[in-house]
């Protein structure tokens, strides 16, 4: 009888992993802020807490990487008129990314916050923290268009307290979060117009059956500009070029942690949302989407990856090269996804997974060489490749997957994101990816150069072990996926082929989980 207990538990606890995705780091927040007077209570909380959710993420993405759905009903009520969690492989993709960035850069910012935040205020940061985490993560598991919304603002709101903690090093991250506040705010307006125009013109909000009902009326004028909002609303999330200006301060003033965290996962977040109405609420044969992202979108994700990689050469803080680093290969993101092709999206997801972990690796070695040197800028961290050889063996690793060079993961998604653009057709288009990734050479070798070709400017020891082990993991896992794809690529794949297919409509009714193989889905 007990061993039935515990596996009828098991069992229980299995049905609600989409649920306890977002309550487990929404329950750890304010306890963080109740138990976490010490910073080492407040700490290990949020540690816990992302190491669960990274684990539920892990055992989703199992059940959906082969191309099936689960579909969770808030309360019993089935969509559309209660609220789903809809998980496939196209987000549990994504959830994979965001729970393990947490769960790595969490034991790096235990020294790191120490160093940068004042002590009566690293709870606080922490709750602030798990409340961004939490609302990346439901935005990434929700299937209702306006929980979108409301899970984007909680995310953001917290992202602006996070961004500002850094005031305590530099009192320019005030001012930086406050342009990404007014930044953001813009872009949250302009989504949520175009959620009232969907929902004036189909009367729901469920994202299967916004699809089903948008279908009929794709020439609508109405369904058109909430098209072009949505598009408008999340460029500014994603800082689709020219649309940028919030990102560079933003990351550079920032407390290092959180800097490496939302280089690795809030942009990834802002570009699936494009894509998840892009492809599964509007339909893939969307006339005005295609023009949109052909006309548009394709000729500024070529400018990014050109114009932010010249202004990252020229820069002398090497944190706010990185950042200009991130714009350009926001670019690449969306130059995949503009081809409209199954290899174009493949391309840009498994960039989303490849660039998280790369630019992860290289935030938290600049975090690292920030705590020894006192600054990220290059005249300060000259030599600091001979005082900090794990460090700095670490971040060329990083760098050299920021190229692409072969036998790291960035070399898998620029070569994928090179097949589709022959697949197209468009023989230019790649060789401007291969050219723009030689601009790439220039900045990475600069930093490569000061680390390593300088006499040191101080004396300085290796940076702590709970900073080392992260980024090492961080750093041989952009080789791992280099040479073992099957997860990415398997997983890019299915997303890719979820994607083009459309939406999958509503789920079959159940009273809590259903998991339904890509064939057996409901139309």
């Amino acid at each position: 009888m007990a061993t039935e207990s515990v596996h009828d538990v098991a069992l229980t606890l299995h049905d609600q992993l989409p649920i306890l995705q977002l309550v487990v780091p929404f329950l750890a927040a304010p306890l963080v802020m109740v138990v976490g007077a010490g910073r080492g209570v407040a700490w290990l909380i949020a540690f816990l807490a992302s190491l669960a959710a990274f684990a539920i993420s892990a055992l989703l993405l199992a059940q959906v990487i082969d191309g099936g759905f689960l579909s969770y009903q808030i309360g019993g009520w089935a969509p559309p008129l209660g609220i789903e969690y809809r998980i496939d492989a196209v987000n549990a993709f994504l959830l994979f990314l965001i729970s393990g960035v947490s769960t790595l850069v969490l034991p790096f910012a235990y020294e790191s916050v120490k160093a940068e935040i004042a002590e009566r205020n690293q709870a606080l940061f922490y709750t602030c923290y798990l409340l961004c985490f939490a609302g990346l993560l439901g935005v990434t598991i929700t299937g209702d268009a306006f929980n979108v919304f409301v899970f984007l603002e909680i995310s953001s709101l917290s992202t602006y307290a996070i961004i500002a903690a850094g005031a305590d090093r530099d009192r320019r991250a005030l001012t930086a979060a406050y342009d990404y506040l007014v930044m953001g705010t813009i872009g949250a307006t302009f989504f949520v117009i175009g959620l009232g125009l969907l929902y004036m013109m189909t009367g729901t909000l469920n994202m299967g059956d916004l699809a089903d009902r948008i279908a009929p009326q794709t020439d609508n004028r109405t369904i058109q500009a909430a098209f072009a909002f949505i598009v408008v609303g999340m460029g500014l999330k994603i800082a689709i070029y020219p649309l940028h200006l919030w990102l560079p301060n933003a990351y550079t003033y920032a407390p290092s942690a959180v800097t490496a965290f939302l280089a690795a996962t809030a942009t990834k977040v802002a570009v699936y949302v494009l894509l998840r109405f892009s492809f599964s609420v509007f339909s893939p044969g969307f006339a005005f989407e295609n023009y949109t992202y052909e006309l548009i979108i394709l000729p500024f994700a070529i400018l990014a990856m050109f114009a932010a990689s010249f202004i990252a050469i020229f820069q002398t803080d090497l944190k706010r090269m990185l950042a200009y680093s991130s714009i350009a290969q926001i670019g690449y993101m969306l130059l995949g996804l503009s081809l409209m092709n199954a290899s174009g999206l493949a391309a840009t997801m498994v960039h989303l997974f490849n660039h998280g972990i790369t630019k992860a690796v290289l935030f938290m070695g600049v975090g690292a060489l920030t705590l020894r040197a006192g600054s990220s800028f290059y005249a300060s961290i000259r030599g600091m490749g001979r005082a900090m050889p794990l460090t700095a063996a670490a971040m060329v690793v990083g760098g050299l997957s920021l190229i692409g060079v072969p036998g790291t993961a960035g070399f898998i998604s620029k070569w994928v994101l090179v097949q589709a653009a022959f697949e197209k057709g468009w023989w230019p288009v790649a060789f401007l990816i291969v050219l723009s990734s030689l601009l790439a050479v220039v900045y990475v070798w600069r930093f490569v150069e000061t680390l390593y070709l300088h006499e040191p400017a101080r004396d300085a020891a290796e940076a702590p072990l709970t900073m080392v082990v992260p980024i090492w993991i961080t750093a041989l896992a952009c080789v791992w996926f280099g040479i073992n794809t099957d997860i990415t690529m398997t997983a890019a794949n299915t997303a890719a082929e979820t994607l083009l297919s459309g939406s999958t409509g509503l789920a079959e009714p159940s009273p809590w989980t259903s998991a339904l193989p890509a064939g057996e889905a409901s139309h």
